[in-house]
Protein backbone atom coordinates (compact mmCIF):
# COMPACT_ATOMS: atom_id res chain seq x y z
CA UNK A 1 0.00 0.00 0.00
CA UNK A 2 1.39 3.71 -0.70
CA UNK A 3 -0.40 6.48 1.30
CA UNK A 4 -3.72 7.20 2.38
CA UNK A 5 -5.23 10.18 0.82
CA UNK A 6 -8.11 12.30 1.06
CA UNK A 7 -10.54 11.99 -2.09
CA UNK A 8 -12.20 14.71 -3.66
CA UNK A 9 -14.19 15.89 -6.94
CA UNK A 10 -15.30 18.74 -8.68
CA UNK A 11 -17.67 19.27 -11.33
CA UNK A 12 -16.46 20.42 -14.67
CA UNK A 13 -16.47 24.13 -15.97
CA UNK A 14 -17.12 25.38 -19.20
CA UNK A 15 -14.63 27.41 -20.80
CA UNK A 16 -11.09 28.10 -21.29
CA UNK A 17 -9.18 27.66 -18.06
CA UNK A 18 -8.06 30.50 -15.97
CA UNK A 19 -4.44 30.05 -16.68
CA UNK A 20 -2.36 30.04 -19.71
CA UNK A 21 -1.21 26.29 -20.50
CA UNK A 22 0.37 24.55 -23.52
CA UNK A 23 -0.19 20.81 -23.75
CA UNK A 24 2.98 18.45 -23.58
CA UNK A 25 3.48 15.83 -26.28
CA UNK A 26 6.56 14.05 -24.68
CA UNK A 27 6.32 15.20 -21.34
CA UNK A 28 9.85 14.21 -19.01
CA UNK A 29 8.64 14.85 -15.55
CA UNK A 30 8.38 12.61 -12.08
CA UNK A 31 4.74 13.57 -11.92
CA UNK A 32 3.65 12.37 -15.65
CA UNK A 33 5.96 9.16 -15.21
CA UNK A 34 4.36 8.55 -12.26
CA UNK A 35 0.77 9.33 -13.80
CA UNK A 36 1.65 7.36 -16.55
CA UNK A 37 2.15 4.12 -14.23
CA UNK A 38 -1.58 4.40 -12.28
CA UNK A 39 -3.72 5.99 -14.97
CA UNK A 40 -4.53 5.78 -19.26
CA UNK A 41 -5.31 8.72 -21.79
CA UNK A 42 -2.85 10.74 -19.69
CA UNK A 43 -2.65 14.27 -21.10
CA UNK A 44 0.06 16.74 -19.37
CA UNK A 45 -0.15 20.51 -19.69
CA UNK A 46 2.44 23.33 -18.51
CA UNK A 47 2.27 26.52 -17.34
CA UNK A 48 4.59 29.09 -15.97
CA UNK A 49 5.86 27.59 -12.44
CA UNK A 50 3.56 24.32 -12.59
CA UNK A 51 1.89 21.57 -14.81
CA UNK A 52 -1.46 19.78 -14.69
CA UNK A 53 -2.16 16.19 -15.49
CA UNK A 54 -5.43 14.89 -16.10
CA UNK A 55 -5.79 10.90 -16.93
CA UNK A 56 -8.96 8.05 -16.53
CA UNK A 57 -7.89 6.36 -13.61
CA UNK A 58 -9.73 4.06 -10.78
CA UNK A 59 -12.51 2.78 -12.39
CA UNK A 60 -11.94 5.11 -15.70
CA UNK A 61 -12.78 8.35 -13.36
CA UNK A 62 -11.22 11.24 -14.89
CA UNK A 63 -7.97 12.08 -12.36
CA UNK A 64 -5.84 15.26 -12.49
CA UNK A 65 -2.63 15.81 -10.48
CA UNK A 66 -0.42 19.35 -10.46
CA UNK A 67 2.22 20.37 -9.57
CA UNK A 68 3.57 23.83 -8.85
CA UNK A 69 7.37 24.63 -9.01
CA UNK A 70 9.08 25.66 -5.87
CA UNK A 71 10.15 29.35 -6.58
CA UNK A 72 5.56 29.42 -8.27
CA UNK A 73 4.65 28.32 -4.77
CA UNK A 74 2.13 31.04 -2.15
CA UNK A 75 1.22 33.08 -5.76
CA UNK A 76 -2.83 31.05 -6.33
CA UNK A 77 -0.92 28.81 -9.53
CA UNK A 78 -1.88 25.74 -7.35
CA UNK A 79 -5.63 26.78 -7.17
CA UNK A 80 -5.14 28.00 -10.84
CA UNK A 81 -3.84 24.98 -12.04
CA UNK A 82 -6.75 22.58 -10.00
CA UNK A 83 -9.38 25.34 -11.38
CA UNK A 84 -7.84 24.60 -15.15
CA UNK A 85 -8.35 20.67 -14.93
CA UNK A 86 -11.85 21.66 -14.31
CA UNK A 87 -11.99 22.95 -17.13
CA UNK A 88 -10.05 20.67 -19.11
CA UNK A 89 -12.03 17.77 -18.19
CA UNK A 90 -14.84 16.46 -20.94
CA UNK A 91 -18.26 18.19 -20.47
CA UNK A 92 -21.16 16.18 -18.20
CA UNK A 93 -17.85 14.22 -16.48
CA UNK A 94 -16.52 14.67 -12.88
CA UNK A 95 -12.78 15.18 -12.40
CA UNK A 96 -10.82 13.62 -9.02
CA UNK A 97 -8.05 14.06 -7.24
CA UNK A 98 -6.34 12.38 -4.41
CA UNK A 99 -4.33 14.92 -2.05
CA UNK A 100 -1.94 13.87 1.28
CA UNK A 101 -3.69 14.36 4.63
CA UNK A 102 -0.96 16.27 5.41
CA UNK A 103 -0.22 18.54 2.51
CA UNK A 104 -2.46 21.51 3.63
CA UNK A 105 -1.00 23.70 0.56
CA UNK A 106 -2.54 20.87 -1.62
CA UNK A 107 -5.25 20.67 0.20
CA UNK A 108 -6.67 24.31 0.71
CA UNK A 109 -5.72 24.83 -3.06
CA UNK A 110 -8.29 21.98 -4.55
CA UNK A 111 -10.52 23.12 -2.00
CA UNK A 112 -10.06 26.56 -3.37
CA UNK A 113 -10.70 25.41 -6.79
CA UNK A 114 -14.32 24.23 -5.52
CA UNK A 115 -13.23 20.34 -4.89
CA UNK A 116 -14.86 18.71 -2.31
CA UNK A 117 -14.11 15.58 -0.03
CA UNK A 118 -16.01 12.93 -0.20
CA UNK A 119 -13.65 10.10 0.99
CA UNK A 120 -10.28 8.51 1.79
CA UNK A 121 -8.68 6.50 -0.52
CA UNK A 122 -5.47 4.14 -0.40
CA UNK A 123 -4.22 2.32 -3.61
CA UNK A 124 -2.84 -1.56 -3.14
CA UNK A 125 -0.06 -1.98 -5.35
CA UNK A 126 0.92 -5.30 -7.07
CA UNK A 127 4.76 -6.25 -7.68
CA UNK A 128 7.27 -3.17 -8.37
Amino acid sequence: MDTIDLLTVAAPLPGDPPVRLRELTDPDHPRVRRALHHRDEVRVWSADGGIVVLGRGVAGRWETAIEVDEDAQDRGLGRALATAARHLVPAGESVWSQQAAGNARSVRAFQAAGFRPVAAEALMYLGS
